[in-house]
């Protein structure tokens, strides 16, 4: 799930609330190349000595690229106060900042967009400007009617020359801080791929020596076949399957909650072991329903 600390439209504390709504029993969020948002509803959830359910976990997702090569590598159950963590953030967002800054020039050069210095200003301004963010402001100045439209006709064109974060990086960063790294909808790479039974068992034998310890098994996007190849491959591979559901509030359509094919039960027996081992990192915090947050609702 992602917050508005990166590309999701719906804060941490809403985040929270939806998924108390939904019935939903372990969650986390997990912004783009960004742990603060865990780090918000983590510290707000200490506060409370209240052990209901929902459990909470840290995530979040690392945008990264080798050659052609593109993975989402998320970190779950991680210390947000690691320094391995907060530098890997940093790098991160150093990198989104320039690239942000290009993307605009592009637009500008390329097809004649332009926007005034306050809205650039505003832009900048953001936790973790990407792509939505600038398609937002692409439809105000009727640039492109929908996100999708100027991300697919307009931004995807981009490729520029800012630094890119190997995945072997992010996994290392992940382990250091006492997290679980995981590879997000590996079919797809960074969502616009659809891989085979090889090549995603070689891109798994690589993460794998360099740490991995799971994959996402179950994804909003997956097709049953997408499924049962993940399945396999963790299981093969002695990997951790996991459960993801991309939401991103008002920028996607996904629901939230929404895992692909599969029953719940078949979901539950899967992804038992890696909810057991995310249970046994110190991060992992038992979420109240209740009279703590009533008066703030």
């Amino acid at each position: 799930m992602h917050s508005t600390w990166s590309d999701g439209t719906d804060s941490p504390k809403e985040i929270l609330n939806k998924v108390k709504a939904a019935g939903i029993s372990f969650f986390a969020i997990t912004d783009h190349d960004e742990y603060r948002g865990s780090r918000e509803l983590l510290l707000q959830l200490k506060k409370t000595q209240d052990e209901a359910r929902p459990v909470f976990i840290t995530g979040a997702e690392f945008s990264c690229r080798d050659g052609d090569d593109k993975f989402h590598i998320l970190g779950y159950a991680y210390d947000p106060h690691s320094p391995a963590v907060r530098e890997l953030r940093k790098v991160f967002r150093e990198i989104r900042m320039q690239k942000t800054v290009n993307r605009m020039t592009f637009l500008k050069d390329r097809y004649g967009f332009s926007f005034s210095e306050r809205e650039m200003a505003a832009l900048m301004r953001h936790h973790n400007p990407g792509k939505p963010h600038i398609a937002k402001l692409m439809i105000r100045h009727g640039y492109a009617t929908t996100i999708s439209e100027a991300i697919l006709n307009y931004l995807d064109n981009y490729h520029g020359p800012e630094r890119r974060i190997r995945p072997e990086e992010a996994i290392e960063a992940i382990l250091a801080a006492g997290g679980i790294p995981v590879l997000a909808h590996g079919p797809f790479g960074d969502g616009e791929q659809d891989l085979g039974p090889e090549e995603m068992e070689g891109r798994i034998l690589r993460l794998k020596a360099a740490g991995l310890m799971g994959v996402e098994a179950f994804y909003s996007g997956y097709s049953a076949a997408h499924r049962d190849m993940m399945l396999d491959l963790a299981a093969r591979h002695g990997l951790l399957a996991t459960s993801g559901s991309d939401y991103h509030g008002k920028n996607k359509s996904v629901i939230l909650g929404d895992t692909g094919p599969g029953s719940p039960e078949e979901k539950a027996a899967a992804v038992s072991e890696f909810c057991a081992e995310a249970l046994m990192r110190s991060t992992a915090v038992s979420i109240p329903y209740s009279t703590a947050f009533r008066g703030e609702e």
